[in-house]
């Protein structure tokens, strides 16, 4: 079993807590699913940023409570604001242990954040 880093992001469309919630559940739902992730016992550590203009809910929290995780640690932060940046996008990496090469994890980009990586569309 090796560590493997795996890509999430989506946007929301409008700063909300309900949209917040759901989208960021709906990634990490897929992102288990892609890559067949036991959570408790695959998952090393989640990092989240958000972009500034989301301010009603912490994704970190979204996810810890939509799922009920309790000891997988999360870390988030606020990205850097770039000129023409995507907006109100939550972006993540789950770091895990899992018996797969680096090369063979599925990333997850949904929503607007689709088009940060084109090359990964399926």
């Amino acid at each position: 079993m090796g560590l493997v880093a795996i890509r999430g992001a989506t946007t929301v469309n409008v700063d909300s807590a309900e949209e917040i919630k759901a989208a960021s559940l709906e990634m990490i739902k897929q992102i288990i699913e892609k890559n067949n992730i036991k959570p408790e016992a695959d998952i090393v550590m989640l990092f989240l940023t958000m972009t500034s203009d989301l301010t009603s809910l912490n994704a970190s929290s979204a996810i810890r409570q939509g799922m009920g995780w309790q000891h997988i640690p999360f870390f988030t932060s606020q990205e850097p604001q770039i000129d023409g940046m995507l907006a109100r996008c939550v972006r993540l990496l789950v770091q895990c242990n899992l018996p797969v090469e680096q090369a063979e994890v599925k990333h997850v980009y949904l929503g607007e954040a689709a088009n940060l990586r084109p090359d990964l569309k399926a």
